[in-house]
């Protein structure tokens, strides 16, 4: 790029030019970005930091917390409480929601985040992130509760993740395209460093935990064979597959060049539609993923369009490049079609 763009320049000229975000908005998100600096300041020290390996808790999913986990939630709550831009905020490690204490004043949004995603990975070194997801709150006449959250994907003013890897880059949409932002370190400042980010609607990457494959539902096993099968194959061409175990880092690699990643149901919890949580991470990846020209779905239905349950409901996942998250989708609704 000719000229260094920073993040708050890049959101005022899109509150400004093309009235995208109101002000509080933009304000909020760049709360949201100095806290992810404060997390990778953390990530970076590792072991020098006293961050490393698990805590003696368990978050609400009953996964055992590490330390980091519990470490980024208090930065994302400290950092956001106070600013007057947030009603309350809801974190995938915590049982309900965070109100804004009356101290502060309210505003009329609402955050969402997942405040270490890929936390297995901590300990050996491997890209992590933080995902966040920002709603506005429907009714300002009243307090906040969890229903003010229990608001479809394509209700999302902003969404976003920070990756922390041999570099420290933010991705962000606030639904105008998709733009990456990488730290620069010396001057602790957000630099641009691509926009209208673009997914190619071909691939020949997968990114899916294969350990679990015997588990799959059909037409999941039917796409991944056929991908396996490579050129001799029905597809005619070979595949590589790519799988991180951070859904921060799997989703990058496609924003960055193309792919698709998958965590679908598998029967080993035939009650649950899916590992990955609907709110804080299928969502705001679904909306970066659209925005970029790709499709997110949990193999019968547009991520986006559906509606919440309750705070930490579950989800299957596919999402990339477009005629591979068509073609999965596809042989998920042959299945449902035929009589039972």
């Amino acid at each position: 790029m000719s000229k260094r763009v920073s993040l708050t320049q890049y959101l005022v000229e899109q509150q400004r030019e093309h009235g995208k975000i109101p002000s509080q908005l933009r304000l909020l998100i760049e709360v949201v970005a100095r806290a992810c600096k404060r997390i990778a300041i953390s990530v970076n020290k590792g072991a020098l930091g006293d961050v490393m390996g698990s805590a003696s808790t368990e978050n609400v999913q009953g996964e055992i917390q590490k330390k980091l986990d519990i470490i980024s939630n208090e930065v994302l709550i400290e950092a956001n409480e106070w600013g007057g831009h947030l009603a309350a905020m809801a974190s995938e490690e915590m049982d309900t929601i965070h109100v804004v204490p009356h101290r502060y004043p309210q505003g009329e949004f609402l955050l969402l985040f997942d405040p270490l995603d890929g936390s297995s990975n901590i300990d050996v070194n491997v890209s992590i992130g933080t995902i966040f997801s920002v709603l506005r709150k429907v009714d300002n006449q009243r307090g906040v509760s969890e229903e003010d959250f229990l608001q479809a994907g394509s209700q999302q003013a902003a969404a976003g993740y920070c990756v922390y890897g041999p570099q420290t880059t933010l991705v962000l949409t606030v639904g105008d395209g998709v733009a990456m932002f990488t730290l620069d370190r010396e001057t602790g400042s957000w630099v641009l460093t691509a926009e209208h980010v673009q997914i190619p609607a071909d691939t020949k990457e997968f990114a899916i935990n294969m350990s679990n494959m015997r588990h799959w539902a059909p037409p999941v096993t039917r796409y991944i064979e056929e991908c396996l099968a490579g050129r001799t194959g029905v597809r005619g061409k070979d595949f590589n597959m790519r799988w991180i175990a951070s859904m921060v880092a799997d989703v990058h690699r496609i924003l960055s060049r193309g792919g698709v990643f998958l965590y679908p149901w598998d029967q080993r919890e035939p009650d649950k539609p899916g590992k990955l949580r609907l709110m804080y991470e299928a969502n705001p990846m679904a909306f970066l993923i659209e925005q970029a020209g790709g499709m997110a779905t949990n193999g019968h239905s547009r991520i986006l369009d559906l509606q919440p349950g309750k705070l930490h409901e579950r989800v299957s996942v596919i999402l990339g490049s477009k005629n591979e998250v068509e073609r999965v989708t596809a042989y998920h609704q042959e299945v449902a079609a035929k009589p039972a």
